[in-house]
């Protein structure tokens, strides 16, 4: 089977402190949304691999991209996450079926492995909604008073830390995106729960890092490294 991967890539990193937006920091040498679309390329699976810019991105076009075959660029990004996937999937609505798998992953995740993706895409493949790569929470959860003081340990027990890409039919995902658009749809997985759909957690990887703030970026390059070492 043959699915899309949908990159939003609008948003201006505000967390990273800087005035260059994240996805075009450096890391070892190339922005960063450059690794991720690297790691993408190496899924056979993914027919086409489709960024969303902000309309008035002044970035991009000082990079080269001829490397990626199968990158389409859209110029239709929102001011939120969600509005960006929502632009994109109806862009890509006017060419492609309402069935086709598509693979919502964060520009800032550039460590995703390969394998791992196509893995997910083998799983999902005759769900009945989709799913998203995740990894079971490994720390001790507390939940704070307004003073920031430990109000009570919370269970961890069934709690999952979300990850992209996140697989879901072009169909369905905008549907429920168009239906519940407002702040407490934080990744595409809880705009089908609002609907009362169930997505599968199909194991990730916690190299699947996602670069939020500086220090992670040092992060991510020592894990690019040591991949590329024993590659």
């Amino acid at each position: 089977m043959s699915a899309i991967a949908l990159l939003p890539a609008a948003g201006s990193g505000s967390r990273m402190g800087g005035a260059l937006p994240k996805q075009y920091l450096d890391l070892l040498g190339k922005p960063l949304i450059w690794h991720t679309l690297h790691a993408l390329h190496a899924v056979p699976e993914l027919a086409r691999i489709v960024v969303v810019l902000s309309p008035d991105d002044g970035w991009w076009d000082g990079y080269d991209w001829q490397s990626f075959a199968r990158l389409t660029v859209l110029r239709c990004g929102g001011d939120s996450r969600a509005a960006s996937v929502l632009g994109g999937l109806q862009a890509l609505a006017m060419s492609e079926p309402g069935n086709s798998w598509v693979l919502v992953h964060d520009a800032a995740r550039p460590c995703v492995d390969p394998a791992l993706v196509s893995g997910m895409i083998a799983q999902l493949a005759e769900h009945p909604v989709g799913g998203i790569l995740a990894v079971p929470v490994a720390d001790t959860l507390k939940l704070a008073d307004a003073a920031r003081h430990i109000d009570h340990t919370h269970p961890r027990d069934q709690l999952w830390q979300a990850q992209t890409p996140q697989m879901f039919r072009l169909a369905d995902l905008a549907g429920a995106l168009e239906a519940g658009m407002g702040p407490d749809i934080t990744d595409e997985a809880s705009a089908l729960e609002k609907l009362g759909q169930s997505p599968a957690l199909v194991m990730g990887s916690p190299w699947n890092l996602k670069v939020t703030y500086p220090q992670d970026l040092q992060l991510a390059a020592l894990i690019l490294q040591a991949r590329n070492t024993t590659a």
